[in-house]
């Protein structure tokens, strides 16, 4: 005969340790499906190709502008000098998801703005028509109430996310709800999360080491660049080629060890890393085949980018033509960060055979380079002055480098 406690109280062990299917049940549950797991990844691979796109975008607009281009080649020298640390490509697309955010908030504050513009359009031809008329006085209010109603839009937008979605949908309920019962200190977080994600970015670092990337390219390039544009304007035919060969082949030296000298810098943040050419000679004995296939890439992606100088591009569209100037530099540099790093992680050269070849495989390699650039001058609008356009060491400006 059995008591009621015996049959109602449950096992200590069922109490302590409760039957599998229950605990595992929630987790089950809970798990998204596969179509929505699906979904979320497009999304994902979407929102990281508008963000690439806004990157490239960005740093062609800033490579057009003086003394802003030093951010430009400054994110392009951190790109090279992270591969170079990781040997992981993926790790010299640096800040493409913060790309998105701030392509997402630009696009969608023009739209929110757009019929702002139109008023503003209507209201200045009615001026002009018919001046203080009614219908110019009304455009004028309209244009005051659709400018505010647009900027309260984008701030509202940016305190939900600052996605485009936030922009195209203001959500009214919310709004609503926020403003009727308003959070104290809920504008001073907004600040907040935006300084903080404004210094995430990084601004100051990427300008200096542009600036100093800049300068010690400039001290390379110099010497040759100058001797090719002096040789330019010597009269004396037999002088001119002596010059020429002489200068070109300076430049063929530089050329042999700047984009790698750049990428030492970059992984090292130490400006005299732009010098140290023993350092470079050592990682290429260790890695020479990646050395050359880096150095190939680079000179031949640069020698297209000449081709765009024939015309003069207009100075407000002078960012289109330098979109396929950063579309070639930065995989460039992605590739010889990749090669300092081969020669980083290997500790004893390879065996002299393949390194002698791959030194007499750079011959060619940089006498075509050479002898292209110094060609250009010939084909360029700016005529000689165009030999200072280093496309590949240099801010990615086809028109206003320096």
């Amino acid at each position: 005969m059995t008591t009621p406690a015996a049959t109602m109280d449950p096992p200590v062990d069922e109490i302590e340790n409760p039957p599998v299917e229950t605990a595992t049940a929630g987790p089950e549950e809970s798990r998204p499906s596969l179509f929505r797991r699906m979904g979320r990844g497009i999304v994902s691979v979407l929102d990281w190709g508008f963000g690439m796109a806004t990157l490239f975008v960005g740093l062609a607009v800033l490579s057009v502008i003086p003394v802003l281009n030093f951010f430009s080649l400054g994110y392009l020298l951190e790109a090279s000098g992270r591969v170079a640390r990781t040997g992981r490509f993926r790790d010299g697309f640096v800040g493409v998801r913060k790309a998105s955010v701030l392509g997402s908030f630009v696009i969608g504050a023009w739209l929110v703005l757009l019929p702002a513009q139109f008023a503003a359009g209507m209201w200045n031809d009615a001026e002009l028509i018919a001046p203080g008329s009614r219908i110019a006085t009304g455009w004028r209010v309209a244009l005051i109430v659709l400018t505010l109603a647009g900027l309260a839009q984008i701030a509202w937008a940016s305190v939900r996310g600052g996605r485009l979605r936030h922009f195209l949908w203001p959500a009214p309920v919310k709004a609503w709800s926020a403003i009727r019962h308003p959070r104290l200190g809920a504008w001073h977080e907004v600040g907040d999360r935006v300084g903080d994600w404004i210094a995430s970015l990084r601004l100051p670092h990427y300008f200096w080491l542009g600036f100093r990337g800049f300068v010690a390219a400039v001290m390379w390039l110099a010497v040759p660049v100058g001797i090719l544009i002096g040789a330019s304007r010597i009269g004396i035919d037999g002088l001119s080629f002596l010059v020429t060969l002489i200068g070109a082949g300076l430049l063929m030296v530089v050329v042999l060890y700047l984009p790698f000298l750049q990428a030492h810098f970059a992984e090292t943040t130490r400006f005299e890393a732009m010098f140290r050419v023993k350092a470079v000679r050592r990682l290429f004995q260790r890695a020479p085949i990646a050395f050359w296939f880096a150095l190939f890439v680079t000179l031949l992606f640069a020698v297209p980018l000449y081709l765009l100088k024939i015309e003069l591009t207009p100075r407000e569209v002078a960012w289109l033509p330098a979109l396929f100037f950063v579309a070639f530099i930065f995989p460039a540099r992605l590739l010889v960060g990749w090669a300092i790093n081969r020669g980083n992680r290997r500790e004893l050269p390879r065996h002299w055979i393949v390194r002698w070849l791959s030194r007499l495989a750079a011959i060619p390699v940089v006498a075509a380079y050479a002898g292209f650039v110094w060609l250009t001058q010939y084909l360029s609008w700016h005529g000689s002055l165009s030999l200072l356009e280093q496309h590949a060491f240099l801010v990615p400006a086809p028109l206003f480098g320096l």
